[in-house]
């Protein structure tokens, strides 16, 4: 027996501080393929006119394997025109989630990366 019905989709807010040449994108939610569609359309239109973006992930309690996807092209998206992509706060599911998809070198060199701290 199959189990069909309304499934509440899960949900990402998402507020925007700009400052001179910084961009910080703060997370709440989930970042889904459901959701994944309004964090690029956040963030991609920040890429060209900042030096620097932080995606803070403090809130973010589940980021599944499209929503790595997104992130991974916004460091692309960021690199091509000088912009530094920072990500903030991960909590350690996402973190792992970066090392077992050999993403995390992505990031290395970077104090905030994923939350960690330096060595």
């Amino acid at each position: 027996m199959s189990l069909t019905g309304a499934v509440p989709s899960p949900q990402l807010k998402l507020d925007v501080e700009k400052a001179a040449a910084d961009a910080t994108v703060r997370c709440t939610g989930r970042i889904t393929s459901s959701t994944a569609e309004l964090l690029k359309s956040t963030v991609r239109p920040l890429i060209p006119e900042s030096k620097r973006i932080v995606i803070d992930l403090t809130n973010v309690s589940f980021l599944d394997s499209s929503g790595l996807g997104t992130i991974v092209g916004f460091w692309v998206s960021a690199k091509k025109v000088n912009c530094k992509l920072k990500l903030a706060n991960a909590n350690q599911k996402i973190i792992d989630l970066f090392l077992m998809s050999n993403l995390a070198p992505i990031f290395e060199g970077r104090d905030e990366y994923l939350g960690a701290t330096p060595d």
